[in-house]
């Protein structure tokens, strides 16, 4: 036989529908069972499938070509048990007819993924999808849309913010502040977004951490002191902001002076945070016995910058009329800001001649001369 002409029925309509069991061989049995699924259920795609593959069939003959036309029925448990059932019919019917190609005839993208499993058995010279013009593309659509769900990656990313999203909606409106659920929402949804654009980087360091805790090292400790000193800094500028807020409103402050005020409020702490991730990762350079300088130039440039956005936002705040008190007085907060620049630049600079500074070269251990000696 020099064609065979392979129909599709992925999830067996014919068995469930019409009572019909594949395989079906040869166009009289592929006709009555087409007949028999039409009429069960005038709307179902593969009784289109299966008299295209008959016309097909029929232009093969009609150009002097011998071949056959099959219909292969899987199960109504798509995947695995489908595909076995089919790859097994089909293995069986090309032992009986032993055919060169094949022509693949489906309803859609659902039984086109089978094409890799003919494609091992036999050589496929043509795919023909037969669709009902007055629903172009709507199997495929429904298909690709249903797998992208099941999909792990896209339903995580899809589902989860909408998810997180109603749960805090309805939460604040069980505790009847609407105007939280929104904030809610908005902090919840961007923090999720923030992870996902670097969940590369978080979880490298995650595992560093995983790695240091079994390990016992101090930069556990210092990292764990880190994050509470972050997280404390932030709760503290966030309440003095929101004191503000509600004190007097956005509109009396405005957007700057409230952002410079969460600056000065913090700034010192996030430099200690910094600080004390710095030290965790000298004193476990000291424990190994290893070089910890450059470890050291980070603390210069950290404090040099704390010292500038400190003198910039007192500065800030001396001007403010709306933050700074009746005692301040903008002269010394411009002279307070211009010696914060001065120290942050003696101490970049005392930085900058720790980075250049030669580090000590590893001494190798001794070989010993009448180690390869017997």
């Amino acid at each position: 036989m020099q064609t065979l002409v392979i129909c599709i029925d992925r999830d067996n309509d014919l068995g469930d529908k019409a009572d019909v069991h594949g395989p079906l061989i040869g166009k009289e049995a592929n006709i009555e069972a087409a007949v028999k699924l039409a009429t069960a259920d005038p709307e179902d795609s593969d009784t289109n499938t299966i008299f295209g593959g008959v016309k097909i069939l029929d232009e093969l003959l009609a150009r002097g070509i011998d071949a056959e036309i099959i219909t292969l029925a899987g199960d109504r448990n798509i995947g695995i048990i489908s595909d076995q059932k089919i790859a097994n019919q089909l293995d069986m019917l090309l032992k009986k007819f032993p055919a060169e190609s094949a022509i693949f005839v489906s309803d859609g993208a659902e039984d086109e993924t089978l094409l890799p499993i003919v494609q091992s058995r036999i050589k496929i010279d043509s795919v023909r999808r037969i669709v009902v013009m007055q629903s172009a593309n709507l199997e495929s659509t429904y298909y690709i849309i249903k797998h992208a769900f099941n999909d792990p990656k896209i339903s995580q990313t899809f589902f989860v913010p909408l998810g997180l999203a109603a749960l805090i909606y309805a939460f604040f409106l069980l505790i009847d502040y609407s105007q939280g659920a929104i904030i809610g929402i908005l902090a919840s949804v961007g923090l999720y977004m923030l992870y996902r654009g670097f969940s590369d980087t978080v979880d490298f360091y995650w595992e560093k951490l995983k790695d240091s805790f079994h390990s016992g090292r101090m930069i556990f400790f210092t990292y764990a002191t880190a994050v509470v000193l972050i997280a404390v800094a932030t709760i503290l500028g966030l309440m003095d902001v929101w004191s503000r807020y509600t004190a007097q409103g956005i509109w009396y402050y405005g957007a700057v002076p409230l952002v410079t005020s969460f600056i000065h409020k913090t700034i010192w702490i996030y430099v200690l945070a910094i600080l004390f991730a710095d030290a965790g990762k000298i004193l476990d350079c000291k424990q190994r016995g290893e070089s910890f300088s450059r470890y050291l130039i980070p603390a210069f440039f950290v404090v040099s910058i704390g010292f500038l956005f400190w003198g910039a936002t007192s500065y800030l705040i001396s001007m403010s009329p709306v933050l700074g008190s009746t005692e301040n007085d903008p002269l010394s907060g411009m002279q307070f800001f211009i010696y914060s620049i001065v120290f942050a630049t003696i101490l970049a600079l005392a930085g900058i001649k720790v980075s250049n500074r030669p580090q000590p070269a590893r001494q190798k251990p001794k070989r010993d001369k009448n180690a390869g000696k017997k």
